[in-house]
């Protein structure tokens, strides 16, 4: 692919040829947060602008806060792959993919330099001005892919992103004893706790049925909103934390 214009200020153009159309020509409703999960910076762009890989990005976020552009944003990039959201399944046409320069879990989810989180959260906004993005439909790869995929990683700074005012976010329910509820467990409670997951947009089947794909979403959900404690099994503190969460919806007239 030649040379674009870069739609966010100040990046970089390293331009990737695996792009195409948006489905129906959808306008992105959908900011999707990633991980690189590889050694170097350098080796992920590598890979996104490798057309045999047959994925890409819309952006590359560096740990020294540098931003390259690899697809212009009115093209489909291809970053999410099998996935689901609020119903939703081609999440590329939807969405504007962000890679960020981070080792993840195969690096033993080393942190997130501070310079790096200001870049991601300077770039979010300015998407955000120009397709009036809602803060709850900011994601990770986890929250529209749980099982299948992990990043970009309970060690990811929500709660900062949060408060410069990129996505939705609550404070996490303090982790205590009570009831809870893990895979093989069955029932009414099951079933309102896999509906409220499908409310928020999480891809569950509400069969009251605590199955793998239940505790994979649940992960997913503590990944994002409960960090302190990933393991899929639905405790007071993930399932007060998905109360408010739910509570604190923005609300559209």
């Amino acid at each position: 692919m030649t040379a674009f214009t870069p739609d966010f200020p100040g990046a970089r153009v390293v331009a990737s040829p695996n792009h195409g159309e948006r489905a129906g020509g959808i306008r992105p409703d959908i900011i999707l947060l990633h991980y690189t999960g590889m050694d170097s910076g350098e080796a992920a762009l590598s890979w996104l602008c490798n057309p045999e890989s047959q994925v890409s990005s819309h952006y590359v976020v560096h740990e020294d806060g540098r931003i390259d552009q690899l697809v212009p944003e009115d093209r489909r990039a291809w970053h999410a792959g099998k996935s689901s959201w609020a119903g939703e399944t081609d999440i590329n046409s939807r969405s504007i993919g962000i890679e960020i320069v981070n080792g993840g879990h195969p690096a033993g989810l080393p942190e997130y330099p501070a310079r790096q989180i200001e870049a991601v959260v300077e770039l979010c906004l300015d998407c955000d001005k120009r397709l009036q993005i809602r803060p709850e439909r900011v994601l990770g790869h986890s929250d529209i892919a749980p099982v299948r995929k992990v990043d970009p990683g309970e060690k990811f700074p929500w709660r900062t992103l949060h408060a410069a005012g990129v996505g939705h976010y609550v404070e996490p329910a303090p982790i205590a004893g009570g009831r809870f509820f893990q895979r093989g467990d069955n029932g009414q409670p099951v079933e309102a706790i896999q509906s409220m997951l499908a409310m928020y947009g999480y891809n569950v089947e509400i069969t009251g049925d605590f199955c793998e794909k239940t505790e994979g979403v649940v992960a997913a959900f503590q990944r994002h909103f409960r960090p302190a404690q990933v393991d899929g099994i639905a405790d007071a503190s993930t399932i007060e934390t998905l109360h408010r969460l739910l509570s604190a919806l923005p609300k559209f007239g």
